[in-house]
């Protein structure tokens, strides 16, 4: 998943156009994208979309578990078998909801237990951040953490970036808070959006701090980001071949802890780090 488009589930054009984006999946959104009266008609367009190609990935955002209309998107668009369902303002008691109402979707509409999986904005509320840690064993649906700086900061008062653009303090917390999260529950961590659109050099600079932070890929809102994206999360060729070198080195020395490499000494932590790299290029088209 290193690239995943917001589409509102209410523009056809938008949908066409992000089938031929380059993005890994596209988030047919039925939330902060869709006014809340022409939901119903969103529900009817996206059930439709999913009748469509299935490349890219497609997903669903719905509306937060608490309220009526996360049920509604629910019933809309499961029998259409979606990828997975992108979950706003989530808690793991939310994730534990969520679950319960897939897994009767799931048997109602023939699907695969589990099929169905979920990427859960963890970050939208001041409780949500607390609980970051206990997303771990809750439903193998699971896929991915991310976060989000928007909601966060209208809920506080506070503007989420300096005048340079950098996130001000406390939503780099959050952000590194996000990846150690997915980390302890054993999946992918997303990278939010970058609002100004227009700005490539900008967007470029924070995919590659993303990426050093652990991110394995970031959520767009426009086509145009997502080659900017798709570079910055794929390996390039001088991380493979110091990966394919490490893990090459620990085969021939099996029993070794630490190994000489080209002038500098790695060890088991290199080692998983290598592995990882290498693991992304087999991800490299998702």
């Amino acid at each position: 998943m290193r690239s995943l488009l917001f589409v509102p589930a209410d523009s056809e054009r938008k949908l066409a156009k992000g089938r031929e984006s380059g993005a890994s999946g596209l988030i047919l959104d039925l939330e902060d994208s869709v006014a809340a009266h022409n939901r119903p008609e969103a529900r009817k367009m996206a059930r439709a979309a999913l009748e469509g190609p299935r490349t890219p990935e497609l997903w669903v955002r719905i509306n937060p578990i608490a309220g009526d209309d996360a049920l509604l998107d629910l019933a809309a668009v499961m029998p259409g078998k979606p990828c997975g369902v992108l979950l706003p303002k989530c808690t793991p008691d939310d994730l534990r909801r969520l679950d319960d109402y897939l897994s009767a979707l799931e048997v109602e509409h023939g699907i695969a237990r589990f099929a169905t999986k979920v990427i859960a904005i963890a970050t939208e509320t001041g409780a949500g951040v607390f609980r970051l840690g206990e997303y771990g064993g809750i439903t193998p649906r699971l896929a991915a953490l991310t976060w989000g700086a928007e909601d966060l900061a209208a809920l506080l008062g506070a503007t989420n970036r300096r005048p340079d653009g950098v996130y001000d303090d406390t939503f780099r917390l959050v952000r590194a808070l996000c990846v150690i999260g997915a980390q302890a529950a054993g999946v992918e961590a997303i990278d939010t959006i970058y609002a100004d659109f227009r700005n490539e050099a900008g967007l470029r600079e924070e995919c590659q701090a993303g990426r050093r932070a652990g991110f394995t890929g970031k959520m767009a809102i426009h086509p145009a980001q997502l080659d900017p994206i798709n570079e910055a999360f794929s390996p390039n060729e001088e991380e493979l071949t110091w990966a394919r070198d490490v893990v090459a080195a620990f085969a021939a020395n099996p029993n070794a802890g630490t190994i000489g490499l080209a002038g500098k000494m790695v060890d088991r932590p290199h080692l998983v780090l290598a592995q990882r790299i290498l693991s992304r290029l087999g991800r490299a088209g998702t």
